[in-house]
């Protein structure tokens, strides 16, 4: 994503070719406590329980606080809103929330604006992304059935008692689940956002350190710092400008020429000059982020019997090791499972879990895409979003790797698409008919997020389509576990079945990775490689 200094007017007339838009010509300058930063146009609205990826992620981590947050240092999930969230059974919860909450437009939260959001998330006719994280609240399967229309419209197992209690029964034992609750889809909503749902969804409203102040889509949107935030977090500058960059290699230009504050995204072009370029003022943290190639399992020449072979062929064809090193100069690790080191043992992460598949051999590979019937059409395309400056290198050098292993300068292309919407519009269409480049940043820390949005049966980021009725019962058998290390170890029993049947490659662990001007001081990328934007402050 980013390159050498050069003049400003210079970076200006180049960006007007790449950039949707920016605030080009006036610099840092006349933006007194607000700081700017790269960002991409979210693929939905801003509605919690309908936003499953990392742009939108980022500005619900400034707009909201729920019953919990993560540790921006640790990722531990911490009391916010929640005073305690007390059970004698690892199924029915009570949870008490402190006083003093209010939404930016005076609305109090009380428990009802907990119970209100959860359950419309969960409705199936609101057509809500992150749906399934309520899928373990009793009464989901009526409210969003499998097939046919829901014969309820609340969860029977959400109960509002006062105010500031709420009881939740959940319809199996789930020992984690308090730890999931600082994900975005479990936050709160004002009635605001249910009297005029158009008008929230032009200006939401929220209760976190910040809010909304215009929203200019393909160009800005501008947060501005909440004075009368009651939390213990507030925003320590004035604003937030996330502006829209179409490439990454410009955002990173303009940070050095002085027209943006924060990139949190470094190009892999930019990775060798970087610390020279910036100095201290770069980042390089290990982050909970896993890259991958998702197969479309729905494709018969993908998804079929035996096509298993072709997919860890595919897999031991890439030289993970090579990649990282030339490509990612250290910031990223040859993956060796399906989950991140940031876990630690204890949080389910096991090195070499993958086995053979995740391990370059090129005569291997080539023995099994061929036991499986070949390359379908005996070539493939992967196919990623071309607006990030950072994918199509590595895109490339896969490709080049396959084809070496091959033996064929023409069985692997990259295939790019535009936008990162239009590219998550393609996949959630199913209209991708070879693999695509898929990256986990996780929601919470805890192996169950690696595993059961992506490859749980009709899981809410099961890009691919995969589905597995073993994998989905050892999965359902961790959660039931009394305790952490019994869940871990039946997980990981789940993690074996991807190996063996290889739905999506495991690519390597990312670290994140950003960059800021002498402008600002304070940065930081949490566990999630998102920057802590309320901690920044401006010089």
């Amino acid at each position: 994503m980013r390159g050498a200094l050069r003049a400003k007017w210079g970076v200006c007339a180049a960006a007007a070719v790449a950039l949707a838009a920016t605030a080009c010509g006036g610099g840092s300058a006349g933006r007194s406590g607000v700081v700017s930063s790269s960002w991409g146009d979210p693929q939905n609205p801003l509605e919690p329980a309908n936003t499953n990826e990392v742009q939108g992620g980022k500005v619900l981590e400034m707009l909201f606080r729920g019953l919990k947050r993560y540790n921006p240092k640790t990722g531990a999930a911490e009391n916010v809103i929640a005073d305690r969230i007390a059970t004698t059974d690892s199924r029915n919860y009570t949870v008490t929330l402190k006083p003093g909450w209010f939404f930016s437009n005076g609305e109090k939260v009380t428990a009802k604006s907990f119970v209100d959001a959860w359950n419309y998330g969960a409705l199936l006719d609101n057509k809500q992304k992150n749906a399934a994280f309520f899928q373990y609240i009793d009464g989901f399967d009526r409210v969003h059935p499998a097939h046919g229309s829901p014969t309820a419209k609340t969860l029977s197992g959400l109960v509002v008692k006062d105010d500031r209690t709420f009881t939740v029964k959940l319809n199996q034992k789930f020992s984690s689940w308090p730890d999931t609750l600082g994900y975005a889809a479990f936050m709160p909503l004002p009635r605001a956002f249910f009297q005029d749902h158009a008008a929230w969804l032009r200006k939401p409203v929220g209760n976190g350190p910040y809010t909304v102040d215009s929203y200019d889509k393909g160009s800005v949107l501008r947060m501005r710092k909440w004075e009368k935030y009651p939390g213990a977090d507030p925003a320590r500058n004035g604003g937030i400008d996330l502006r829209v960059y179409t490439d990454s290699n410009t955002a990173y230009t303009d940070l050095q020429a002085g027209n943006l504050d924060l990139v949190d995204d470094v190009p892999a072009a930019q990775l060798k000059n970087v610390r020279k370029d910036l100095g201290g003022r770069y980042i390089n943290k290990p982050a909970g982020i896993i890259q991958t190639l998702t197969f479309p399992m729905y494709e018969k020449n993908w998804g079929g019997a035996g096509k298993d072979k072709v997919r860890r062929g595919i897999s031991m064809a890439i030289n993970r090791d090579q990649i990282t090193k030339e490509i990612f100069q250290k910031t990223r690790t040859p993956a060796t499972d399906w989950t991140s080191p940031v876990l630690g043992a204890g949080g389910g992460y096991k090195a070499g879990l993958c086995g053979e598949a995740c391990v370059f051999n090129p005569g291997k590979a080539k023995q099994l895409i061929q036991e499986g019937g070949g390359l379908p059409g005996g070539k493939m395309t992967i196919t990623y979003n071309a607006d990030s400056g950072s994918h199509k290198d590595w895109i490339d050098a896969i490709c080049n790797s396959i084809n070496t292993s091959l033996g064929s300068d023409k069985a692997c292309v990259g295939n790019p698409v535009g936008t990162f919407a239009d590219f998550r519009n393609k996949i959630s269409a199913k209209t991708l008919s070879g693999p695509f480049r898929a990256g986990w940043q996780m929601d919470y820390p805890l192996i169950q997020n690696f595993l059961q949005p992506l490859y749980y049966t009709n899981a809410s980021s099961n890009d691919g389509k995969y589905s597995n009725p073993t994998f989905d019962k050892l999965v359902d058998e961790a959660n039931a576990a009394a305790d952490t290390a019994r869940a871990v170890a039946k997980f990981q029993d789940a993690e074996k079945i991807l190996a063996a049947q290889m739905p999506a490659i495991p690519l390597w662990y990312q670290n994140g990775s950003g960059g800021y001007s002498d402008r600002i001081r304070n940065v930081s990328l949490n566990p999630f490689s998102v920057p802590v934007y309320n901690e920044i402050q401006v010089n």
